[in-house]
């Protein structure tokens, strides 16, 4: 398992991430967030997270990597 997380504040709307990652999309505001159906996608005024069980972390990490405000961050995490 690996969490994605936005930092909303960092973030300046270059979207790098969505040509390395279909689950990023542009928000209403104008930033990047998490596709609402690619899974458990919790997001307030600061920051964008989810967790995914799925093989594509590869594509996340390449988001994150490709994001010139280092506002993506992929991480693994255990499972409860």
């Amino acid at each position: 398992m690996y969490r994605v997380t936005i930092d909303r504040d960092a973030c300046d709307g270059v979207f790098a991430c969505l040509t390395r990652d279909s689950r990023f999309v542009e928000d209403d505001d104008g930033l990047a967030t998490l596709e609402t159906s690619s899974g458990d996608v919790e997001a307030d005024a600061e920051t964008v997270e989810a967790t995914f069980a799925d093989d594509h972390a590869a594509d996340a990490e390449a988001a994150a990597a490709a994001c010139p405000f280092d506002a993506i961050t992929v991480e693994e995490v255990s499972e409860s």
